[in-house]
């Protein structure tokens, strides 16, 4: 079990805010059935932007087992590429990680979906990508 704390205005110390997003692979739109398979995480104050996957492909195809996993696994490559920037973000490179975390995380009927936005507190937007990857998709 984890610890968990609830902070009034002031008391976030050293911690900085972070936004962050569920990933949800939808095999069969007009079904609505759904699996988590990523997190994308902004923090501002650190100009952080990241991703990270995991597609458990059984259960993916208990779902649909027509599912194009392959293009699944490409469109959550995508994601994380974009939050890298650089080469592997296209045409987002330019832009600022609140300007790509924003346009991830914009409502889309696509395959791989984001969920809605949250909020939390962190001293590592990294870690707490990976910590959230675990609790919530592995």
């Amino acid at each position: 079990m984890t610890e968990r704390h609830i902070t009034r205005s002031g008391q976030g110390g050293d911690r900085d805010v972070f936004e962050y997003a569920l990933l949800r692979v939808v095999p069969r739109v007009e079904r609505g059935e759904c699996i988590n398979a990523g997190v994308i995480l902004y923090c501002r104050a650190k100009a952080y932007v990241g991703a990270r996957t995991y597609l458990d492909e059984a259960r993916l195809l208990a779902l649909d087992p027509a599912a194009d996993l392959a293009g699944v696994r490409a469109a959550l490559r995508a994601v994380e590429g974009v939050c890298a920037g650089g080469a592997a973000a296209g045409r987002a490179a330019g832009d600022d990680p609140g300007r790509r975390f924003r346009w991830l995380v914009a409502p889309r009927s696509a395959v791989v979906q984001p969920g809605p936005v949250h909020t939390g507190l962190t001293l590592d937007p990294a870690a707490e990508t990976e910590r959230l990857l675990d609790l919530l998709v592995r």
